[in-house]
């Protein structure tokens, strides 16, 4: 029989998380390759779902979500950003930030449109772009000299636009690189949406994990973008339940309304007890999201020392759970021959960070390393590392 999967995605096959997942057990070493914590939300999130489920609260909620949990969303995107989303027509509940980036996509994107995209990119943004049958134009983060943060060349973005673009994805805080945007290059990329008539789709899901002050801003709240911009975020990170896979896309009406109608033939409704759950610590735990955004700061310092101890060069991580780290220092060139070979050679698993690009010479000398871990877990890891570059020596 031939291959029965479709041309378009057999470029994609087992992920490499799987695959580094998959490494870190057979070596039994420390995974710091996949961005999921080890340790559990707030006590009150938990027992709350619990509860809701004992119950009886398990059949079908309504389709866009709970009102109680899109009420919630509306509401705490009002009071920290300014935004006022009616909860009934503007907030759509998905299974995950992934089903509401898959149900966007899908919605928008026609065969042959153009999507610019950021890379490194989250691996999902590449799959979904080619299932809708659209196109990638991407633009390269890279690491500024002076300050150590990734960043775009405002130039490159704007070349990158064609008459066949339809849409932005956008990722901040950015998940693998930790930059933040800024305000400035936020604009940029307004800018260049209002300019050419583009869709903004952001990926949000680290909102409240950002570091040393900085503060995350929604592309959705600069001008002329709310109108134009599905802003996506979810439960995972937020209170560190990663697989209750709730999310929630925002935005104006017709946009919410053509990813209501692709999702309803996806995955049509989300856990509802676990939404009930969630829009009580939306509007309950917000001390349990501070302290777990100064418990992660405090994570990656502790890593990076650590890496650095070991012969790595670290950049400069504003937010997410994850560092991005130079291996050119420790001698070698490929990240994807290294990721493999460490959790033999050191008892660590990472990801190598080339497969977040189309153009993979940007980021083969990269490796992320996740940092949302026990602090004991982390420092096993280190000291793995520093006996592996020292014994390498």
């Amino acid at each position: 029989m031939e291959e029965p999967l479709i041309e378009r995605m057999r470029v994609y096959g087992e992920t490499i998380f799987a695959e580094m997942t998959r490494l870190a057990v057979e070596t039994e070493s420390v995974n710091l390759g996949q961005g999921f914590p080890d340790t559990d939300g707030p006590r009150s999130l938990l027992e709350n779902a619990s509860r809701h489920i004992l119950e009886g609260v398990n059949q079908y909620p309504p389709g866009p979500g709970r009102p109680e949990l899109r009420r919630a969303v509306s509401r705490y995107r009002s009071r920290h950003y300014g935004l006022d989303f009616d909860p009934d027509s503007e907030v759509y509940v998905t299974v995950g930030a992934t089903a509401g980036i898959a149900a966007s996509l899908l919605s928008l994107v026609e065969r042959g449109d153009e999507v610019i995209v950021f890379e490194p990119m989250y691996d999902s943004y590449a799959a979904m772009i080619s299932l809708a049958g659209g196109e990638r134009r991407p633009v390269a983060l890279r690491r500024d000299p002076e300050s150590g943060r990734f960043t775009f060349d405002p130039a490159e973005l704007r070349a990158a636009v064609t008459p066949r673009t339809r849409l932005v994805m956008v990722n901040t805080p950015h998940n693998p690189t930790g930059t933040v945007f800024t305000s400035a290059e936020l604009e940029e990329i307004a800018a260049v949406c209002r300019e050419h008539d583009l869709i903004a789709v952001t990926d949000e899901v680290y909102e409240f994990l950002t570091f040393d002050d900085r503060r995350h801003v929604p592309l959705a709240s600069l001008p002329g973008m709310r109108e134009r911009t599905l802003s996506i975020s979810s439960v995972g990170k937020m209170f560190a339940v990663t697989a209750w896979k709730t999310g929630w896309v925002t935005g104006p009406e017709p946009l919410v309304r053509a990813v209501r109608t692709v999702n309803q033939f996806l995955t049509f409704s989300a856990n509802g007890a676990l939404q009930l759950a969630i829009a009580d610590a939306i509007e309950g735990e917000g001390e349990w999201i501070e302290a777990q955004r100064l418990s992660l700061q405090g994570k990656r310092d502790r890593l990076a020392e650590g890496l650095g101890d070991a012969g790595f060069d670290v950049n400069v991580c504003e937010g997410t759970y994850f560092l991005m780290a130079d291996i050119r220092p420790l001698g070698y060139r490929d990240g994807e021959d290294l990721a493999r070979a460490l959790p033999a050679a050191a008892g660590v698993a990472a990801v190598p960070a080339k497969v977040f690009y189309d153009h993979q010479d940007e980021g083969r000398h990269l490796l992320r390393f996740a940092f949302c871990k026990k602090d004991e877990v982390l420092d096993e890891a280190v000291a793995r590392l520093r006996r592996w570059h020292r014994d390498a020596g």
